[in-house]
């Protein structure tokens, strides 16, 4: 699925993150790619043989996720605050030597990538964001109709480990329900994609990492941003936001505006997918990312 890219494994930040990366270049400039819940790097699939060509392609699994390391959340759920997970990828990056790259993040990849920015801003260049609001704006305007679309959210940070529990006792119907939801249905997902995303459902410490991730949503990474805003910080890199005019964040939220109020310089639009745009748009998508990272990113 990734002609030419090579597996990797890298210690940072106390763990070990797992991914794939494209030959390196050093004329070319680098660019991180993280995927979203429940999926994994294969997410990129359909789009990290084009940006090879153009960039040096770094797409890792998340903790937690596929064949990353999966420590338990600890207290406060700490160890899934999007400040850790964001720390990993950064130091991944570093190790491998790209000290400044340009970042695209897909759903929970994208809330990563979010904090990345706000932490480390001398190291984003640039930052993508794919069918997303800011967390904090998603919480503080939950709606009825959000939250029966995105009962996962809600399902998902209930206590350790009646989620876990449930999920384990069904995989398949949960995957099928949880990413089979929208217009689009299950066509999106190659087969091998699709079993990678099953094997993530599958495995406990998997789904209690993943459970982890989304309590931290709903707790430390709420301080953060609360944090960030009290104090004025905004993220300072050019941002470009696409989400899908089929999916429920256009439904529910005003994601340009949710991002001006966190992000000083944002542009993007509605593209003509539901939620898995990586996969469901892919032509669209790359356009998208060369015209952002190489057309604007050297103008």
């Amino acid at each position: 699925m990734f002609e030419g890219f090579k597996p990797f494994e890298q210690r940072a930040n106390g763990i070990t993150i797992r991914g794939i990366r494209s030959p390196h270049d050093a004329a070319k400039p680098a660019l991180l790619l993280l995927h979203g819940y429940p999926q994994t790097h294969i997410i990129w699939h359909r789009v990290a043989p084009a940006l090879a060509e153009r960039f040096n392609v770094v797409a890792t699994d998340l903790r937690g996720y596929g064949a990353s390391d999966k420590p338990h959340g600890g207290a406060g759920h700490a160890a899934y605050s999007k400040r850790e997970m964001a720390r990993d990828q950064l130091e991944v990056m570093e190790a491998l030597g790209y000290g400044r790259f340009f970042v695209c993040g897909h759903d929970r990849g994208a809330r990563v990538a979010h904090r990345m920015a706000m932490d480390h801003p001398y190291a984003v260049l640039r930052l993508m964001t794919l069918d997303i609001s800011p967390t904090l704006a998603m919480y503080e305007q939950t709606s009825m109709a959000f939250a029966r679309a995105y009962w996962w959210w809600f399902f998902l940070i209930q206590p350790e480990p009646f989620p876990e529990n449930m999920i384990l006792a069904d995989p398949r119907t949960y995957l099928h329900k949880k990413i089979g939801y929208g217009r689009a249905g299950l066509t999106p997902f190659a087969p091998e994609a699709y079993a990678a995303y099953l094997a993530n459902v599958s495995n406990p410490d998997c789904v209690h990492a993943m459970c982890e991730d989304y309590r931290a949503a709903a707790s430390i990474d709420l301080t953060h941003d609360r944090t960030d805003r009290d104090a004025g910080r905004m993220v300072t890199c050019p941002m470009r936001v696409l989400w899908g005019e089929h999916g429920v964040i256009h439904r529910c939220f005003k994601p340009l505006e949710d991002w001006r109020r966190v992000a000083a310089d944002v542009s993007g639009r509605p593209v003509p997918s539901g939620h898995y745009i990586p996969e469901e748009i892919p032509d669209v998508l790359l356009a998208e990312m060369l015209a952002f990272f190489v057309e604007e990113g050297t103008a």
